[in-house]
């Protein structure tokens, strides 16, 4: 029977748990920071990618981590298109006939929710919902400002 997944040590960090009998001495350890989102992506998936980048906990996110969060974006860009539709629509976008005149719910319906549930496992993995992001804590020094001269004489 499969148990939990091994969280990285990274994330045990960060969480306040790590114990030094648990660590795996050869886990890679992802450099770099995440960038700018790929060319490619929409407008609204860059704005997606941007959000997320600003927001997330200092060390959460590595450049390791892009595919994941690129797959997020453009699923969040897509999401807010077709929801965008729905709401142009008002009632009436949420409901189409058929060409044999049976009313039924727009395909657009079951996207936003076909996406919704592929963000929802991507904003699980990288602590993008409140349920995940309680078990992350970050320490107070990670927290401070580091551009302030006065945080070093203050304590």
């Amino acid at each position: 029977m499969a148990g939990r997944k091994p969280l990285p040590v990274a994330v045990k960090k960060i969480k306040g748990t790590l114990q030094k009998c648990r660590v795996n001495p050869n886990e890679p350890r992802p450099i770099g920071k995440l960038g700018d989102p790929p060319e490619y992506m929409s407008d609204i998936a860059k704005e997606a990618w941007t959000y997320a980048v600003e927001n997330a906990p200092s060390g959460l996110l590595s450049s390791l981590d892009a595919s994941v969060l690129e797959r997020w974006a453009n699923c969040a860009g897509l999401y807010r298109e077709a929801l965008a539709k729905i709401n142009r629509s008002g009632v009436a976008g949420m409901i189409i006939k058929t060409p044999s005149g049976i009313l039924r719910r727009s395909p657009l319906m079951d996207v936003i929710r076909d996406l919704a549930l592929e963000m929802k496992g991507y904003e699980a993995e990288m602590g993008f919902t409140p349920a995940s992001r309680s078990k992350v804590s970050v320490s107070q020094s990670q927290t401070e400002n580091s551009s302030d001269p006065w945080a070093d004489i203050v304590s």
